[in-house]
């Protein structure tokens, strides 16, 4: 009867053991588990980098002035036209309000001497420069004081995010030395003094 009552004392004893140690281990796996998160895969990961957006937020809508030529009675001059653009950097201000020109006047009297069809192959604004790329369409057409209006449009818009940078004017990736048929030479770069001082309209 003794040995009977030891043997179920020690089978009982063995279950206790063997349930403590079982829940000793769920307890370390759990510990474990709730240190070290599970990363989550790669395919659910957020592809945005940061300081990139893909977008432009609410709030990054910049002034620009895209100019117009105007008759003033005596002669023609640059008339700023205000437009907001969403753009984040300076070379999509200028990159837009580069399009904006070219897609020509929408209302009032102000004129413009770029011929229709010309595009814009690119904009490259590098710290104080402008690199204005267009197609060569822009020469065509017109007299001297035609060129000399379209080369101020393009100097003004294209200085729209820095009034002081230098201006250099590429038809089909190259530099423009002579404009139009008349042979109007560019000194380039050009700024808006030197165009103001040097190419009268």
């Amino acid at each position: 009867m003794k040995d009977q009552s030891n043997r179920n004392s020690s089978g009982v004893i063995a279950a206790v053991s063997a349930a403590v140690v079982a829940v000793s281990g769920g307890v370390a796996w759990l510990t474990l588990h709730s240190q070290n998160p599970p990363t989550p895969s790669p395919a659910s990961q957020s592809l945005t980098q940061p300081g990139k957006p893909s977008t432009v937020q609410p709030g990054q809508e910049q002034s620009a002035n895209v100019y117009w030529l105007k008759d003033n009675g005596k002669n023609l001059e640059l008339a700023p036209q205000p437009v907001k653009i969403a753009a984040a950097q300076p070379n999509q201000v200028v990159e837009k309000a580069m399009q904006n020109l070219l897609a020509g006047p929408t209302e009032g009297a102000e004129s413009t001497t770029i011929p229709k069809g010309t595009k814009l192959l690119g904009v490259k604004v590098n710290n104080d420069e402008v690199h204005v790329n267009l197609s060569e369409e822009f020469t065509s057409g017109g007299g001297s004081s035609s060129m000399m209006g379209r080369v101020g449009q393009v100097v003004y818009t294209a200085t729209t995010a820095n009034p002081t940078a230098k201006v250099y004017i590429e038809v089909n990736g190259k530099e423009l030395d002579v404009l139009g048929g008349e042979g109007v030479e560019l000194q380039q770069p050009l700024t808006r003094d030197q165009f103001k001082n040097n190419y009268p309209l």
